[in-house]
């Protein structure tokens, strides 16, 4: 288990689906390369006790540093996703899914 209280098998599984930043797609690279551009832990509805392979995703520093605890829907709208072009319909699947349908707690 991660420091996010994430299981290993469950970060293993999302590690595989999200090779690219699931909101910009931008390629993943190493803190050391570029901090906006590495790896971090998203809970796509904020709410740390969904630990769920629905709500646990792979984003980058720069996209999960703007969405912070803001509201999924709310932050598709801000300026941020303006400029990068980040829509509901530009981000990856895992993320369509919980905007049509909430990840919730079990």
């Amino acid at each position: 288990m991660n420091q996010w209280n994430i299981p290993n098998w469950l970060e293993k599984e999302v590690i595989e689906r999200d090779k690219v930043c699931v909101y910009c797609h931008i390629e993943f690279l190493p803190a050391k390369e570029s901090k906006k551009q590495m790896a971090t832990w998203e809970h796509i509805v904020n709410d740390a006790s969904i630990v769920t392979r629905e709500n646990i995703s792979r984003c980058c520093f720069s996209c999960n540093s703007s969405k912070g605890a803001k509201e999924l829907s709310f932050w598709l709208e801000s300026k941020y996703c303006k400029n990068k072009g980040i829509n509901k319909n530009s981000v990856a699947p895992i993320i369509q899914q919980a905007l049509a349908n909430p990840p919730k707690v079990l």
